[in-house]
This record gives C-alpha cells, sequence and structure tokens, in this order.
C-alpha cells in the first residue's frame, strides 16, 4: 500500500502521530436510532483510533528498517500496516460516508452519480439491493463497497475482508462503504447483520459520496 495516499487522509504532525484520528462532522448520538451514540463511540474513539496508533507504529517500524536496509523486517511489516492502515483509511471514509437526516442522510443520490448507477444496474433501488446482498454475503468481517472504475467510467460493487482497502486491492476507487465488522452493530442489531445494513441507507450521505465521485472523474 502507498504511504503517499494514506498521508491524504491524515495529516503529518509529528514523527511520532504521522497519522491522526479525524474528527466526526456531527455528535455520537446524531445518527440514532439507526446507529447508537454508544456504538459510535465506541467504534471511533477505540477501534478507529486502534488501528491509528498501530499504523503510526509500524510506520516508524518501516522508515527505521528501511534506514538500515533490513529487508527481512520490512518484509514483516507490510502486514500491520495493510491492517492497520487500511482500517485507517476505510473508517475515515465511513464516517465521512455516514450523516444524520437532519444534515442530508438517507434519500437518494443525484447527478452524474445517480446517471452511473442507472448506467450500470438499472436504478437505485436496484444497486441498493444488490450491494446490500454482497455486504450481508461477507464471511466473517469486511467491508462492502460501491466503488468508481476509472478504466470504464462506470462504478460497480466489491467486497473486501478484514481491512482490506479497496483500491489498493481491486483498484476501485472507493466511493461509499458499509462497514459489517460485528463492532459495527452488534450492540444495536446483535446477530442480524441484514437489518444493520438495510438500516444504515438511511443515513447514507450522497453529497460526500458524489463529491469523492467528482474527485476522481477531474483527476
Amino acid at each position: 500500500m502507498a504511504l503517499r495516499s494514506l498521508a491524504r487522509v491524515a495529516p503529518r504532525v509529528a514523527s511520532r502521530s504521522l497519522y491522526t484520528l479525524p474528527p466526526l462532522k456531527y455528535g455520537y448520538g446524531e445518527l440514532e436510532p439507526i446507529i447508537s451514540g454508544q456504538i459510535m463511540e465506541i467504534h471511533h474513539t477505540k477501534h478507529h483510533n486502534t488501528y491509528v496508533t498501530n499504523l503510526n507504529v509500524a510506520t516508524e517500524k518501516l522508515a527505521a528498517a528501511q534506514a538500515a536496509s533490513d529487508v527481512s523486517a520490512i518484509i514483516a511489516l507490510q502486514g500491520a500496516i495493510k491492517f492497520n492502515g487500511g482500517g485507517h483509511l476505510n473508517h475515515s471514509i465511513f464516517w465521512e460516508n455516514l450523516a444524520p437526516p437532519s444534515k442530508g442522510g438517507g434519500g437518494e443520490p443525484e447527478g452524474e452519480l445517480a446517471k452511473l448507477i442507472a448506467a450500470k444496474f438499472g436504478s437505485f433501488d436496484k444497486m441498493k439491493a444488490a450491494l446490500s446482498g454482497f455486504t450481508v454475503g461477507v464471511q466473517g468481517s469486511g467491508w462492502g463497497w460501491l466503488g468508481y472504475d476509472k478504466a470504464t467510467n462506470s462504478v460497480a460493487i466489491a467486497t473486501c475482508p478484514n481491512q482490506d482497502p479497496l483500491e489498493a486491492t481491486t483498484g476501485l476507487v472507493p466511493l461509499f462503504g458499509i462497514d459489517v465488522w460485528e463492532h459495527a452493530y452488534y450492540l444495536d442489531y446483535k446477530n442480524v447483520r441484514p437489518d444493520y445494513v438495510n438500516a444504515i441507507w438511511g443515513l447514507a450521505n450522497w453529497t460526500d459520496v458524489a463529491a469523492r465521485l467528482e474527485a476522481v472523474q477531474q483527476k
């Protein structure tokens, strides 16, 4: 995974805190009743923060290994960088992909994003059903994604296990993601993952998703 792409998610602030936990644009309780404030606080301050902490540690170790030309150590660190870097990337997108209904969450996409979805899936409802189905079907922990294919100027659905980042592993640019690690929903929905996946559409921030599409199309 390119460290340069990770650096765009969080600013360089110090040698021991290259990556930082991004603030949310809404309060922990503002996504209720779809996602409880308790889940949001734990998810953001504990889980995401752990990925950030461990990514900083792994990045420091990588720099030391590179300085020492220790190829074995460089190789050994790739798993930690992929997992924690992917966790940081994925969650940084996830928080932005969500918004309280009072701040634009829910509804349907418009403009170019809506056109690409209709062209690929026939309608928004068909895309929603397809992405929900694939996401619910993720074995164990992982993510469901609506991504953008730069080669074909189209959108596509993909799933990734664990914290594997979408673009680095599939080439698709992430637009909208659904986290189906159990810590994202278990306190509210227990083992009924489909209820969580179906409910989260009510928080989808299509303004953010459309902005991501526009940004990648302009590159």
